[in-house]
């Protein structure tokens, strides 16, 4: 009778252990990673004739508080990045593809050029 108890005390612990371990080595994402990304892309903006990221996109701003930029209220994360009718050219790099909530981007009346990369089919939302 002794090892009915200790069985069921047993798988607990297991599904336990399980779930600590999924959880330590999942990657984490947050709004660092978006961050990044942003900041990848202000790199390879080559020309910013209004200034719009060279004097608001910087680390001394809450990403959220870029122009251009709408984080959603829930999980505080790049929702929307409306960077229209800034005249920016240059490239736009597979970073952007980490911005994994947003779920809308306009890019027109810009002057970017090359391939959109493949990391953009990866978003979800």
């Amino acid at each position: 009778m002794g090892n009915t108890r200790f069985v069921p005390a047993l798988i607990v612990a297991l599904l336990l252990l399980n779930l600590v371990v999924a959880f330590s080595t999942k990657t984490t994402t947050n709004i660092s990673t978006d961050q990044s990304a942003l900041l990848a892309l202000k790199a390879h903006v080559i020309n910013d004739p209004r200034n719009f990221l060279t004097t608001n996109w910087s680390t001394a701003f809450s990403v959220c508080k870029w122009i251009g930029v709408t984080c959603g209220s829930r999980h505080r994360r790049i929702i929307a990045l409306d960077l229209s009718n800034m005249n920016l050219s240059g490239t736009i790099p597979p970073h952007v593809g980490n911005l994994s909530f947003l779920a809308w981007l306009n890019m027109r009346n810009n002057n970017f050029h090359g391939p959109l990369p493949a990391q953009l089919v990866k978003l979800q939302r």
